[in-house]
């Protein structure tokens, strides 16, 4: 059939239309994988830098380039892509919680637990109350605009996030392992109360508070919490189970590779699909997955695994900060307080000031309660390392930035000045936090933590070296020797037990572990030999 070369003229203005949209895509692309490849590289030269990391440098790139952007196009766009909620949330924030889930040191993470879930949770909260409450007090006397009692609340919400992103690259998991488990396992107890919250604040009539309105979002958020670790943990069992009892390597290691790459963001759509926290199922999933499925598949597997999760995890959060840095200088929002910058000025310096004493009011206290149960001076957090953590726990990030956009705009465009302030004083707080904060962690933690206090006094219970631990690559878990090798004393009375029950608790859970855990889902012991693989063959050709 023979198409008239009439119709094929009167289509090609529409095909070079979307021809030069494509182009200008794919130009957009292309500028942002170098500037990902360029803070790699800047990244790689200031690493034995001890004030800047890569997530400021990526930050610094992103706000440089966004100045270029903007000159270049006459003050029209300062990024080369447009903020998406669900790009952040769906697609870069899962593997980078799921890859701190898979390779934090697991021992150090659970005997730390209560303390994390306070810090996390009631101190959340804590946090959150403050700086809604001095928001509330101090915005109403400044000419801002029309803010209701739920904008309130969404903005202790979103100033109560803190950044558990740039935690992991600000601290070191083995130099610093207590301070390291207490503020990123805290920050990811608190990015998902405060997603939580701020769900709940939306969803909830402000226009009558009562107490039952409290007691139900308590209910909520004991439901979320549970439901959304059990979601985790179920997940990374049946991957384990799978993995264990099909021996996928027995044709191909790709697919146990895939099988595990896909269970992994499973969990966390799954979450999102029944309404509970992503990111804590994505994160008890890497810790199941770490401990079970990972020791199921063969060695190269192994290898493949641990380091393409770092890997996706590493190039997610340069790809947030950039992304950040760029949308900082969004000339629509700043448009709006163009004609009052002090206001500005004076609203991101109020927030900054209460997200500090927000967080200080749960850190000192809720560190003296968690002091009253310990015994041993040694497992105590010091006064040094209490301000660590609450200066640590400063910094805000893309979490805080996409509640902002969720709250204060719609499509990412705002029309109202109040909400447009709202949206550069979150910019404008995220930038100072990280650069300023970010920058003088480190120093901070040589200057309170001198090396030999580090290595000695970090951690509530220190990890012996071992051969084994040289030898195997284990993802900072525990040796076996320790665990089988060192029996600890049975509990004489119920006070002995509340106030040592770390390692009476660990004790128990391992004989269940190797009792009933490990003979049905596998993990450390179980070696899987699969005569035929790939791995086989290749290893019998050189032999």
């Amino acid at each position: 059939m023979m198409i008239p070369l009439s119709m094929v003229m009167s289509k090609l203005p529409k095909l070079q239309v979307l021809s030069a949209s494509d182009h200008s895509s794919v130009v957009s692309l292309n500028l942002f994988v170098a500037l990902l490849c360029a803070c790699i590289v800047i990244g790689h030269l200031l690493e034995e830098n001890r004030w800047v990391n890569e997530s400021i440098t990526a930050l610094l790139i992103g706000v440089s380039t966004g100045v270029v952007i903007l000159l270049i196009s006459g003050g029209k766009s300062s990024h080369l892509l447009v903020f998406s909620e669900d790009l952040f949330f769906i697609y870069l924030l899962p593997p980078i919680i799921f890859n701190a889930g898979f390779q934090v040191k697991k021992k150090q993470f659970f005997v730390n637990f209560i303390t994390i879930v306070m810090f996390g949770a009631i101190g959340t909260l804590v946090s959150c109350s403050i700086i809604a409450f001095g928001a509330t007090q101090i915005f109403k006397k400044l000419d801002i605009g029309s803010l209701d009692i739920g904008d309130y609340l969404a903005i202790g919400a979103i100033f109560a996030a803190t950044d558990s992103v740039c935690t992991l690259q600000v601290l070191n998991q083995d130099e610093t392992p207590l301070l390291y488990s207490l503020v990123f396992g805290e920050g990811v107890v608190n990015d998902a109360t405060s997603v939580v919250l701020f769900n709940a604040i939306q969803s909830f009539d402000l226009t009558h508070i009562d107490p039952r309105i409290a007691l139900q979002f308590m209910g909520n958020f004991l439901y979320l919490f549970f439901s959304s670790t059990m979601l985790g943990v179920i997940t990374g069992l049946l991957s384990a189970f799978i993995i264990k009892k099909l021996y996928f390597a027995r044709h191909s290691t790709d697919r146990e590779v895939a099988l595990m790459m896909l269970m992994a963001y499973l969990s966390y759509i799954l979450a999102e699909l029944f309404y509970l926290s992503g990111i804590l199922t994505v994160f008890f999933c890497g810790i199941v997955m770490s401990h079970y499925t990972w020791h199921n598949v063969t060695e190269s597997s192994r290898v493949t695994t641990k380091h393409a999760f770092a890997t996706l995890s590493f190039v997610c959060e340069i790809f947030i900060f950039l992304y950040v840095g760029m949308d900082a200088l969004d000339i629509e929002k700043w448009r709006f307080v163009s004609d009052s910058p002090g206001t500005s000025v004076a609203v991101s310096s109020i927030l900054l000031s209460l997200v500090m004493l927000g967080r200080a009011a749960f850190v000192f206290p809720l560190s003296f309660l968690s002091n009253l149960s310990k015994k041993n001076e040694r497992e105590k957090i010091s006064l040094q390392q209490q301000v660590i953590i609450w200066w640590a726990g400063l910094m805000r990030g893309a979490v805080s930035i996409a509640l902002a956009y969720n709250q204060f705009t719609r499509s990412g465009h705002t029309q109202l000045r109040a909400n447009a302030i709202m949206i550069t004083s979150t910019i404008s707080v995220v930038l100072v936090s990280t650069v300023v904060f970010g920058l003088m962690t480190k120093p901070l933690i040589r200057f309170l933590l001198p090396q030999k206090q580090t290595t000695s006094t970090t951690s509530i219970v220190s990890d012996p070296p071992s051969p084994k631990s040289v030898i195997v690559p284990l993802l900072g878990q525990d040796s076996e020797a320790e665990l089988s090798g060192h029996e600890v004393r049975r509990p004489a009375s119920i006070r002995d037990l509340l106030t040592t029950p770390t390692h009476t608790v660990h004790r128990y859970w391992r004989k269940f572990d190797n009792a009933f855990m490990r003979p049905v889902f596998g993990g450390r012991g179980f070696v899987p030999f699969v005569p035929g693989s790939p791995t086989e063959r290749h290893n019998t050709q050189f032999q």
